[in-house]
């Protein structure tokens, strides 16, 4: 009673104390725990909400439950707490058994979303068994003559706890004839054995009471105890004698189940039941010899019982035990050593002794690529081996000693053909009939650097609308590397070059990972058409490789000009252009002109002009095409003497852009106004009046004297060349850099002064007017409108009002004056 009363105390200081030694780990999603067995109902066993990052109300809300897939439920869920605790009472003996790790897998299931966690609940042995006998009385019965160290075996205890807390040791009360031997076997099992220390005498005394104790390894420690009985009994003193000591035999190993193996036989010179002789396999004989051999209780012959294996054992030696019937059973001893021959029954095994090394495609022939051995469990020549290679093969086998071989190469490889080889070895034995195996290697040929990149075309033609977003992808180039690893690793770069006197790598940049080329900035087509880029593809080998390729960028105009009115410029002349005319005048008079110009080409530099709003829409008509702006009826003396005309200038590109110029007109009476219409070849000179050629004079003059001079040299070489004496050009035929020698610009100034239209026509017009010629400059984006004629000057001031158109339509321009006279 004190001493269960000890354990319980224990136990309970166990759970008082089984928190501090709580283990909870998280493996691979996984949560663990680890607690003792034989814990109190209700015990915690670990903050399961806690641990697996829940709320107490998600118990509820998400319906949380845990199953076991033990079947019996040994834990539940403290709702109100979120804490794991043992519902019943857990025995890990009757869960695991001997096995020293027990886990108890738990299912959790949660709702809302539906989650599924696995719990593993480790339990801990704790000494709660004590060693145990199956009988609690064992007999023994000794004879009186039995000799000195005779050892008697005893029956073993059981404990069903494990590691530290299981069976230890055995210990015997004391007695002077008996001592105790403990004999330890396979798997750490411990067999205790009587051992005979002194002669027995029965006639001093017959039966010795001995207690076995058996001792577990436990805190505090558990014992058991079995009572053995030793009855001395009369002697039967002779014992069978077997004719040989040892017998010996050899078995085929491929005989038959049930084959006679050998006659053991023993005799007994005593009379009656002591004579009689039991024929038996030793008590100690192992497990693999019983199941392997028979032996018939009353002949001593001895029989197969099982397939015998030359490669698993070639021999055995067999513990015969004959016993008399008499009383005590004396007992003779001899040995059977069987001898199993071999039969050509395994096939050859190549072993590796090495795993085979990559080769690089370089080697040289001898290098060697693995190291194997090769093995016949089989003896003599069932054991010899002989190893072949397919034909044609870069490999071949170099012997090297005692069944050890060298796998190197014999030919010449190529990565680039055979990345990989997978060497078919065969070994066959000298058996008859002999047998073969096979094996393959795998050699994987390592990559040298002899291919450069290859681009998938020379050149790319790559087309690019203007405007794009700074840093979108223009182009993607690939090459390819028929090397490996680093050495097909292939990095992309663009040589510099110039592209408009800069740098390329400012307009462009590239991946240097997959080639794809970015924009640094917005292309501009009037700036920029076409380039080229030098990309290069270089691999990560050692020496590199590399090769070009050429990417030509085209830029695709868009239309993102709207048209440029350079007549009349609202910059230079105000918000209106004032025009005047006669109210004399008739149906179809020209009354000025508008001219624009689109910095953009094809359709979206086609202009076209409309009248959108007027005084009076039924006087006047703008041309579609040419901006001309004209009378459709002769002005009547009720029209309004103010005419205010809006005009809207649309390009043909998409979408449209547009521009808008406003024109006014003043109706005057007796206002005669010459006006020269340059669409028609000029075929004698203008009339002179005094009063025009007084003006003339007088505006000249009042700049410089050398103006003058200028103007009269310029006027004379006018009229070697043209009629058209009213008229002044300026052209870009002479400058450097010119290619578009198909545009003039053409202005037509009032006899008073004030220009009175300006108009962009073809190259033509300088064979009718040249008078004037200046340079502009090809920075300018328009500077393919290049030619201009100026008509009908009137003083120094006109001509400055007509740069002041210029420079406000095309601000970038630069003007060089080579003359500033006519001379009529």
């Amino acid at each position: 009673m004190t001493k269960r009363m000890g354990y319980r105390d224990w136990r309970w200081w166990a759970l008082w104390w089984h928190h501090f030694f709580l283990l909870w780990t998280t493996i691979d999603a996984q949560t663990r725990y680890s607690i003792p067995e034989e814990m109190e109902q209700g015990s915690v066993v670990g903050n399961l909400a806690k641990d697996l990052g829940l709320g107490l109300s998600d118990i509820f809300d998400r319906k949380l439950r845990v199953a076991s897939e033990a079947g019996k439920q040994y834990f539940s869920v403290d709702a109100g707490k979120g804490e794991l605790v043992v519902n019943d009472r857990i025995d890990r003996e009757t869960l695991c058994g001997q096995s020293t790790s027990c886990v108890l897998p738990l299912q959790v299931v949660i709702e809302n979303p539906l989650q599924l966690h696995r719990i593993e609940v480790e339990i801990r042995d704790v000494n709660d068994n004590a060693p145990s006998f199956l009988k609690s009385d064992h007999i023994i019965e000794i004879a009186e003559s039995t000799v000195v160290g005779v050892r008697f075996p005893l029956e073993s205890a059981e404990d069903p706890d494990v590691g530290s807390n299981g069976l230890k040791t055995y210990t015997l009360s004391k007695d002077d004839c008996f001592t105790l031997k403990v004999k330890e076997i396979e798997n750490g099992r411990k067999i205790p054995e009587l051992v005979l220390n002194k002669s027995l005498d029965r006639e001093k005394k017959a039966i010795h009471y001995l207690f076995l104790t058996a001792v577990d390894g436990g805190n505090p420690v558990k014992s058991g105890t079995s009572k053995i009985t030793v009855n001395v009994l009369d002697i039967n003193d002779n014992v069978p004698l077997f004719e040989n000591t040892i017998y010996k035999v050899a078995v085929q190993e491929n005989s038959a189940n049930g084959s006679f193996v050998i006659t053991t036989k023993a005799t007994d010179i005593d009379e009656g039941p002591n004579g009689e002789v039991e024929y038996s396999l030793g008590v100690h004989t192992p497990p693999a010899v019983l199941s392997l051999f028979h032996i018939d209780a009353v002949t001593g012959d001895i029989f197969l019982k099982n397939q015998l294996d030359h490669e698993t054992q070639p021999s055995y030696r067999i513990d015969i035990s004959a016993k008399d019937k008499g009383s005590p059973k004396m007992e003779g001893h001899c040995t059977v050593q069987v001898d199993v021959l071999d039969v050509n029954d395994n096939a050859p095994e190549i072993v590796l002794t090495s795993k085979p090394t990559s080769v690089p495609e370089d080697s040289r022939s001898g290098t060697v690529v693995a190291l194997l051995g090769v093995r016949d469990l089989d003896s003599g020549d069932n054991g010899k081996v002989t190893l072949t290679l397919p034909k044609k093969s870069p490999f071949t086998l170099k012997p090297s000693f005692s069944n050890n071989y060298a796998l190197v190469t014999s030919g010449a490889l190529d990565r680039e053909r055979f990345s990989e080889y997978n060497i078919e070895i065969t070994a066959t034995d000298s058996g008859s009939p002999p047998l073969s195996s096979k094996r393959i290697v795998p050699v994987s040929i390592t990559d040298v650097n002899d291919n450069p990149p290859i681009f998938t075309q020379p050149s790319y033609n790559v087309y690019l609308k203007e405007n794009g977003v700074p840093g979108s992808i223009l182009y993607s180039v690939s090459a390819s590397d028929l090397d490996f690893g680093e050495n097909a690793k292939i990095s992309y770069s663009i040589l510099d070059s110039k592209v408009q006197e800069v740098s390329v790598s400012s307009y462009v940049y590239i991946n240097s990972d997959n080639g794809s080329i970015y924009s640094m900035h917005s292309f501009d087509y009037e700036k920029l058409k076409v380039f080229q880029i030098q990309v290069q593809a270089k691999d990560q080998g050692s020496p590199s490789l590399s090769s070009n390729a050429t990417v030509h960028v085209f830029i695709l105009d868009q239309n993102d000009n709207a048209p440029a009115v350079i007549y009349p410029s609202s910059a230079a002349l105000g918000s209106l252009s004032h025009q005047r005319m006669s109210r004399s005048a008739k149906a179809g008079h020209l009354v000025t002109k508008v001219t624009a110009v689109d910095a953009d080409s094809g359709h979206n530099a086609w202009i076209s002009y409309k009248l959108a709003e007027a005084t009076d829409a039924s006087l006047f008509t703008v041309n579609l095409y040419t901006g001309e702006v004209r009378t459709k009826r002769a002005v009547s003396e009720q029209d309004d003497s103010s005419q205010r005309l809006l005009i809207e200038i649309k390009d043909d590109g998409e979408p449209v852009q547009s521009a808008t110029v406003t024109v006014s007109i003043l109706l005057e009476d007796g206002l005669h106004e010459p006006i020269l219409d340059l669409r028609q070849k000029v075929t004698e000179p203008i009339k002179k009046t005094g009063r025009i050629t007084l003006y003339l004079i007088l505006s000249l003059a009042s700049v410089s004297v050398l103006s003058l001079v200028t103007f009269l040299i310029l006027a004379v070489k006018c009229m070697r060349t043209s009629r058209s004496s009213g008229s002044c050009c300026m052209t870009r035929s002479d400058c450097d850099n010119y290619k578009n020698p198909n545009r003039n610009l053409q202005i037509q100034l009032n006899t008073d002064g004030p220009i009175k239209y300006v108009e962009v026509l073809g190259g033509d017009m300088l064979s009718q007017s040249q008078s004037f010629r200046s340079c502009m400059s090809p920075m300018s984006p328009m500077s393919e409108y290049s030619d201009f004629t100026l008509i009908k000057p009137s003083s120094t001031t006109d001509f400055n009002e007509v740069i002041s158109v210029l420079d406000a339509s095309l601000p970038d321009s630069t003007w060089t004056f080579e003359s500033q006279q006519v001379s009529r």
